[in-house]
């Protein structure tokens, strides 16, 4: 019998001694079971079970039906109230009452109005223990009234203007549903700029040419009667501009800054906010003391319209929308108030007592404002009832005492504000019945074995009566450890065995009588198929069986059955049964397919299935090996406190013999779906003796082992339940620590339900400090992990030992372990503290060690805190950065690296243990020694001359001491790139220029430069630059060279410096110029080229042969094919003549050849597109004469 488990209540006794179970139920939670015999004999008060809404909005082309039903023993009779006074129907025709109901029929189809029958109707239902009533039911019609005439002119605006288009539906009941649509019924599309507001108005953030139209119309949908009402078409007109002006957004609804909202509880809040702007603004919603319910809360409307549902107090608050386009932003804030009609916190209950009882009526109720609670009794107001000496009003609770059957009524509880009302109905019922057992006598349950077994006594009493169960002829108890009683007297057994079979006894008990009841309960074996059908692959025109072998109760009567792809068999005669076999003969393709073997008994019902595979006639297959079948039918006997035995039958060993079975066991009560090994036995065994643990509830598996591997595992066996024991070991793993100083954390690896070994597993802890006398401290705990002690002196070693214990015993003494105590900080600094400085980067530090008793813990090293002064700028820039250095353990000792040279150093030491450091001690100061200073933060060559060059430096960002001077070695390069004899030069250390004369004229020199401090020479840094001729001296004679990147100088000081020869040289270079320049006018049409402009415009790399990144000189390099330089290019990063920069590009006087000219001090590319190399010697000239080459040609 297959029986829903209710939820239990125990009200049994902590004892194990035999119990008699009571039902535990609260008086006023008596319910009159609906019990057709019992009903017609209990007299009961009425209840209002269906009645009307309370605003009641009815259709005025149909009858009025206005409803009231109600019950109770003797049927009440129902009476009307309309506004407050009588209502007699029998005057009015069209008004009936249905047969055996409270329910009205006004009939006003065939004539009348509805609006005649407005009104707050109330029902009354009475009988001889009470009256009942029902909420006030407001009638009134729905309306759907049409819109009022109007002219409504036609509306032309701007591109980008703003816009909004009101609706103003009627007024009807209930509101109707507005929507926008055209002459055409299509509904108007609407975005982020266009939307329907929450009043029906339709909002434009800004107009768009494509608005326009005729027919804009607002409908208001009157749901109720299914009408709709059609506003007059407006026409709008978008007049297009060349260009419409942004704007930052403004908010055309809600008005102002800011607004309130009030809305009361479980509705649904809506915030609405829309904006005009161009562009089209974004909304953005936040609540500015919290934040938005994640579940609770929607965006609507293009989120210009935020919705809450169920809205609560909490709710309430300041919400505030945020308008946002490119040009700005604005908010509006809205005040949210949540206010609430009354809800119910607990109703009245109907109340059913005996003579003499006490009882209570509790009516509570919240809302905001708080609700006036106020009593009727049977509809009358408490205060001008009959008065009843047994009820006493107390607020919100009516107190019943010392109750009599004339207490019998129905209370009414009305709780109100200003924004709703509750009105509840409870009767007070007052009974002296005998209990009555209202199960069928001698009902016969029939539970499979280890399945819940459930009786039913179903019972009735006044007062209600105390349940008592008893198993057999002598009334032997029940006990709490096997039976659980539910509140309505069902007697569960959850797990039913053979020796649960027997009589059971409900014995109900009040002051007024006893009655008693017996059913039986048979426990029956499980139906189980222990052969299976298996998987075959049969050749087509054979012939296939499938087996299943069926176990089951000897009482039961089980029938078997087969299925074919879970439907019937096909009618077919080659489809036989022949006891416990399917055969199928000749078979054809069609009999492919599952088949499945179901056994069913009235109790239970169990399958198995097999697949049948057909294939073509082939040869007779080699013999198939594989891993064998499970083993099946496991069955335990001899089942003592400690072993039990197991048997089991193989399965088929699919031609390898099996040589061993292995045995699994699961641990249903604390490990349930985890499998462990058990043990193992030979092949040929199939039974085993098994050890076992106490208090464990065993299941045991089999798995079979051949040659080929093994096998699948068995179905698992019944359930066994050892008794418990006493635990065998302790937890393992304890330790004692402290987390504060003043405390001892014992903690502990707890045993698994395993080795519990019985209920009621606890451990014992005990304490006691390890150099004294004192005696251990114990106490005991529960199933945990962890133990603290407090009060304890900081630091102080114990001796600890947790022992485990269950209802059963103790277990064996336990091992007894060390902790300590919470530590502290450490008390005392080191002292001695010595500084040895190595070098100029490492230091030593010697200290002496504090005293093990003022650690105060675990001492885990000394911490070095040390760092370098800084000057008074540097402070007021920044904190002093602090180093840090821990050394483990008790060293005393430690290096302090990467110190700076030169500086002033302060340390302190500190001690530390497992709680933190200890006091630092007093301020050590050391100096480090002077060291090699870095190389010079800048070298830089400037105003070179003919025969000299300035250097211009800047010290070393790291002097690393005292600077005593400077070291300056140069050497020049020649024209095949050798390097001459070294010069070395000292130079005072405060300075910071040096001008080197008498140099080669047009040499290019390398220099190293470093700086020295007593400890030594610094790193060098190198430069290169060159010496040049005036540039005032070769203006207008010679272009700057600043595509070679080299600065060379003329060195034709025999005749041509003779003035004479000068003067001819110029008369006859200006002459060919002349010449030259009418030549290409006429031949290219050309303009003039603004040579001085030009150079003006470009600095000179003759006079700064630098590079451009750094200003620093490049190296030369040492191939002989004129390569380019090693650190970077002369030749400037722009080397085209862009053509806003002139029209009339060098390139065009030089023929195509890029306007290169040659190394004799003549242009060389500046403007060209392409980099050459440098020509060993004085090149040739280009292809095409160029006036500049001609001119030197005659120098």
């Amino acid at each position: 019998m297959q029986l829903k488990i209710m939820p239990k209540k125990k009200c049994l006794s902590a004892g194990r001694v035999p119990l008699i179970l009571f039902l535990c139920q609260m008086i006023s939670a008596l319910e009159v079971p609906l019990d057709p015999k019992l009903l017609e004999d209990l007299v009961q008060p009425p209840t209002i079970t269906q009645q009307s809404p309370k605003d009641y909005i009815i259709d005025p082309r149909e009858n009025i039906v206005i409803q009231c039903e109600a019950k109770g023993k003797p049927p009440p009779s129902f009476s009307w109230t309309r506004n407050g006074t009588h209502f007699d129907i029998d005057k009015d025709p069209l008004v009936t009452m249905k047969p055996g109901s409270g329910t009205l029929i006004i009939n006003i189809m065939s004539e009348g109005k509805a609006e005649t029958y407005e009104g707050v109707y109330q029902c009354t239902a009475r009988n001889e223990r009470g009256a009942a009533i029902s909420n006030n039911i407001v009638i009134r019609p729905s309306r759907s009234p049409l819109w009022t005439k109007e002219k409504l002119e036609p509306m032309i605006l701007r591109n980008g203007q703003p816009l909004v288009l009101p609706c103003r539906p009627p007024i009807g009941l209930p509101p109707p549903i507005i929507f926008w649509m055209d002459n055409s019924f299509q509904r108007l599309p609407q975005s982020e700029r266009v939307s329907q507001g929450l009043n029906g108005d339709l909002y434009f953030s800004n107009v768009l040419p494509e608005d326009t139209r005729e027919d804009y119309i607002c409908y208001a949908r009157f749901n109720h009667t299914q009408t709709i009402q059609q506003k007059q078409p407006i026409s709008v007109k978008v007049i297009s501009a060349k260009s419409s002006r942004e704007r930052p957004p403004t908010f055309l609804t809600p008005e102002g800054n800011a607004s309130n909202k009030e809305e009361l509880r479980g509705n649904v809040l809506s915030l609405e906010c829309i904006a005009e702007g161009l562009p089209t603004p974004i909304i953005y919603w936040i609540k500015e003391d919290g934040i938005l319910p994640i579940n609770r809360t929607f965006y609507r409307n293009f989120k210009k319209t935020l919705q809450i549902i169920h809205v609560s107090e909490a709710d309430s608050g300041n919400y505030q929308c945020i308008a946002k386009n490119a040009l700005g932003a604005i908010h509006h804030t809205i005040s949210v108030t949540v206010k609430a009609a009354p809800y119910w916190i607990m109703a009245p209950q109907n109340l059913v007592l005996s003579p003499g009882e006490d009882g209570t009526l509790i009516c509570r109720a919240n809302g905001n404002p708080k609700p006036r609670i106020s009593w009727l009794t049977n509809g009358v107001p408490i205060e001008i009832a009959p008065d009843d000496p047994s009820r006493k009003i107390d607020g919100d609770t009516i107190i019943f005492s010392n109750v009599q059957e004339r207490s019998s009524a129905v209370y009414q509880c009305n709780a109100s504000n200003e924004y709703g009302y509750l009105l509840a109905n409870a009767f007070v019922n007052v009974l002296a019945e005998p209990p009555r057992i209202l199960t069928s006598a001698n009902t016969l349950y029939q539970v499979i074995a280890n399945r819940p077994a459930l009786l039913d006594c179903a019972f009735f009493g006044s007062p209600l009566p105390t349940i008592e169960w008893f198993k057999g002829a002598k009334g032997s108890a029940l006990h709490e450890d096997i039976y659980v009683l539910h509140e309505n007297g069902t007697l569960e057994i959850p797990v039913a065995q053979k020796d649960s079979t027997g009589t059971y006894t409900c014995v109900a008990r009040n002051k007024l009588g006893m009655a008693k009841n017996e059913v039986h309960l048979e426990i029956k074996d499980p139906t189980r198929i222990i052969k299976q059908p298996e998987y075959a692959i049969v050749q087509r025109g054979s012939t296939v069986s499938f087996e299943c072998k069926v176990k089951h109760d000897q009482t039961l009567v089980p029938t078997v059955m087969w299925l074919k792809d879970n439907g019937e068999l096909p009618s077919d005669e080659r489809f036989t049964f022949e006891k416990e076999q399917l055969v199928v003969a000749d078979v054809s393709d069609d009999d492919g397919g599952t088949y499945t073997c179901v056994a069913n008994t009235t109790l239970d019902s169990v399958s198995a299935s097999a697949v049948l595979s057909v294939v073509a006639p082939t040869p007779t297959p080699a013999p198939i090996y594989d891993v064998p079948n499970p083993p099946f039918d496991l069955e335990l006997t001899n089942q003592l406190d400690k072993s039990v035995q197991l048997s089991w039958t193989p399965g088929n060993d699919n031609n390898s013999p099996i040589t061993k079975f292995i045995i699994e066991y699961e641990d249903a009560m604390h490990q349930a779906g985890l499998w462990h090994y058990q043990a193992e036995v030979s092949g040929t065994q199939t039974t085993a003796q098994l050890k076992l643990s106490p208090y464990v509830n065993y299941s045991f598996r089999v798995m079979a082992v051949n040659g080929i591997g093994r096998s699948l595992p068995s179905q698992a066996s019944e359930q066994y339940l050892t008794k418990a024991a006493e635990p065998d070991t302790n937890p393992t793993a304890v330790e004692g620590l402290g987390s504060e100083p003043d405390n001892l954390v014992i903690t502990w690896k707890p045993l698994n339900g395993f080795e519990s070994n019985g209920p009621g597993l606890q451990y014992k802890v005990s304490w006691r400090q390890k150099d004294g006398d004192d005696e251990w401290t114990s106490v005991f705990v529960a199933n945990v992990s962890k133990y603290i002690v407090s009060g304890t002196p900081t630091f102080v070693p114990y001796l600890i030992k947790v022992q485990a214990l269950n209802d059963a015993g103790f277990a064996p003494e336990p091992a007894v372990v060390m902790g300590h105590s919470g530590e502290d900080l450490p008390m005392v600094a080191p002292g001695n503290v010595r500084v040895n400085v190595v070098n100029s980067t490492l230091a030593e530090v010697h200290w002496d060690p504090v005293p093990l008793k003022s650690i105060r813990g675990h001492l885990q090293g000394y911490r070095i805190y040390y760092w370098k002064a800084q000057n008074s700028s540097k402070r007021n820039r920044r904190h002093i950065e602090k180093k840090i250095l821990t050394f483990q353990g008790s060293k005393t000792h430690g290096m302090l690296p990467g110190l700076e040279p030169f500086s002033h150093y302060t340390l302190n030491v500190r001690v530390v243990n497992g709680k933190g450091e200890g006091p630092a001690s007093p301020d050590k100061v050391f100096n480090t020694p002077e060291g090699v200073p870095s190389a010079p933060s800048s070298l830089k060559i400037v105003n070179p001359t003919l025969d000299s060059l300035t250097l211009e430096w800047d010290p070393p960002s790291h002097p690393n001491g005292i600077l005593t001077e400077y070291t300056l070695k140069y050497q020049p390069i020649n024209s095949t790139h050798e390097l001459g004899p070294l010069v070395d030069l000292k130079i005072p250390a405060n300075k910071t220029r040096w001008t080197l004369k008498n140099l080669n004229v047009s040499t290019r020199y390398k220099f190293y430069f470093y700086a020295q401090t007593s400890a030594g020479s610094g790193s060098q840094i190198t430069e290169e630059a060159v010496t040049t001729v005036d540039e005032g001296k070769m203006a207008g004679i010679l272009p700057p060279d600043v595509g070679a990147g080299k600065a060379m100088a003329s060195r034709q000081v025999d005749i041509a410096t003779q003035g004479w020869f000068i003067g001819l040289m110029c008369a006859v270079a200006l002459l060919i110029l002349i010449l030259l320049i009418v030549c290409f006018i006429r031949r290219n049409k050309g303009g003039k080229y603004p040579v001085k402009e030009k150079e003006d415009a470009h600095a000179d790399p003759e006079i700064q042969p630098m590079k451009e990144d750094d200003g620093t000189f490049g190296e030369y390099s040492d191939a002989e094919d004129h390569k380019p330089l090693k650190k970077g290019s002369r030749t400037p990063s722009d080397r085209t003549v862009k053509k806003e920069d002139s029209d009339d590009s060098l390139v065009d006087y030089g023929e195509g050849v890029n306007g290169q000219f040659n190394e004799d001090g003549s242009f060389i590319g500046q403007y060209s597109g392409k980099k050459e190399k440098e020509p060993a010697e004085g090149n040739e000239s280009s292809e095409a004469p160029s006036p500049v080459n001609a001119m030197n040609s005659f120098v």
